[in-house]
């Protein structure tokens, strides 16, 4: 994560940004008090820097670059170079603030400005996947299956402390298989991957993935589809092999979701965020989701009071974790 210098002031505009492996997108505050405005998203396929894209929107707001900027990432951010792992965008954070002239600039991954704004988000942009009710000032968990896989997660404040939102990188780790069914997908996506990660299953490319080894099992020919077919053709049922890579998805998102709530003690709720899981609707809850989240043995009663909230927010909840951002760091 990379700190601007900090400054008194409350009163400066704000370009606040959500850039994820397709979309970019940015908003405008007046100052800190003021709600979010001119939200816009452009594909980041229209643009061929991540400073391009910042310009066109300021440019199409009739905006000058202002005092501070935060942006959330879809990427590790470790020192000045920042190369995006599912786009080509490559950049410095030193120089995008030298040429936008920006006093403060704060770089942080999109999970992370994702877990900032999970204290502040509406009961009405989630929806509760059982469990009972969360503890309060406990640790929270996130998760998201989008362009990659996000993982984060929010520990609670100390000693007047606000609260410490978690960088790291949990959708790389290995998947685990609980079936044989599954055992089987993972043999194939490491025999094709060397390394079967999370994200290779839970993740837009990762149902595409899952939908290729499926009818490899199923000894039957791979359409070409995008993970957008495959939601369609599995709430449609009109392909089995679709249907079924949406529910191995959900079985493993279960698995990989326990284990991070386990990680993290965090019974404050386990959250889900990312593109893929509200673009499904009411599929989480018939699937095998929480029951693999709740399957960990001697655990088990640790894990099934823990709410799991999916995230379905019409404003881009990371652009309000990166407005947070700027608050708090």
């Amino acid at each position: 994560m990379q700190f601007g210098v900090e400054m008194d002031s409350n009163t400066c505009e704000r370009l606040v940004g959500d850039i994820g492996g397709t979309n970019a997108r940015f908003a405008w505050k007046t100052d800190a008090s003021t709600p979010l405005t001119d939200i816009a998203t452009y594909a980041c396929a229209d643009h061929p820097t991540l400073q391009h894209a910042m310009q066109h929107y300021l440019a199409e707001h009739r905006k000058p670059a202002p005092p501070w900027c935060a942006i959330g990432i879809a990427n590790p951010v470790v020192g000045d170079q920042v190369q995006m792992t599912n786009h080509h965008w490559s950049f410095s954070i030193s120089a995008i603030k030298s040429a936008l002239g920006f006093e403060r600039f704060l770089v942080l991954n999109d999970f992370t400005a994702l877990a900032l704004s999970l204290p502040t988000m509406p009961a009405s942009d989630l929806r509760q996947v059982g469990g009972g009710t969360a503890v309060q000032d406990a640790p929270l968990g996130l998760i998201g299956p989008g362009t990659g896989l996000g993982v984060s997660g929010l520990l609670p404040a100390r000693k007047g402390r606000g609260a410490i939102p978690i960088n790291g990188e949990g959708g790389h780790v290995t998947l685990a298989a609980t079936d044989a069914l599954e055992e089987a997908v993972v043999r194939l996506l490491k025999r094709q991957f060397g390394h079967a990660s999370a994200e290779r299953a839970l993740s837009g490319p990762g149902l595409v993935n899952l939908y290729g080894v499926l009818c490899e099992i199923d000894g039957v020919s791979a359409k070409t589809l995008v993970a957008a077919d495959i939601t369609t053709l599995a709430l449609s049922g009109q392909d089995p092999q679709c249907s079924a890579a949406v529910d191995v998805f959900f079985s493993l998102l279960g698995t990989v979701a326990g284990n991070l709530a386990l990680s993290l003690g965090a019974r404050g709720g386990l959250y889900i965020g990312g593109g893929i899981v509200p673009r499904l609707g009411e599929r989480i809850a018939s699937s095998n989701f929480r029951q693999r989240f709740d399957e960990k043995g001697r655990f088990r009663a640790y894990l099934s009071p823990i709410p799991v909230f999916v995230v379905h927010a019409s404003t881009s909840p990371a652009l309000m974790g990166a407005a947070q951002a700027l608050e708090e760091f």
